[in-house]
């Protein structure tokens, strides 16, 4: 499992959900089969609240990780739309991050 940690900026939340659930969600129908696949053993979590720095933590857990699949949101945004848009976009989300995304691989215990 892939887990991503994304820190977004406390005046950015609208932002950053709409970039997940107007923006980049609902056009993976626009993808190739194997990135299709990607998105939908992808889940979001939303926060439940605030951090001590007032960031707000959403998490995308990519599981199973499918090996050799590309998770990059800039490439999957240029699939789905123009250069000039997927770049519009891509803005959009890093400019709603704190700081850049945390990942980390793991697995699950046999417990």
């Amino acid at each position: 499992m892939w887990v991503l940690l994304n820190h977004v900026k406390p005046d950015r939340r609208e932002t950053f959900e709409k970039f997940i659930h107007e923006i980049f969600w609902p056009q993976a129908v626009k993808l190739e089969p194997a990135d299709q696949k990607a998105f939908r053993q992808t889940r979001v979590l939303h926060p439940v609240e605030q951090n001590e720095d007032g960031t707000y933590t959403y998490v995308f857990l990519m599981d199973p990780l499918i090996p050799d699949a590309s998770y990059s949101i800039l490439n999957f945004l240029e699939k789905m739309y123009s250069e000039e848009k997927a770049k519009e976009y891509y803005k959009m989300f890093t400019e709603s991050l704190n700081r850049p995304q945390e990942g980390y691989e793991v697995i699950q215990s046999e417990y």
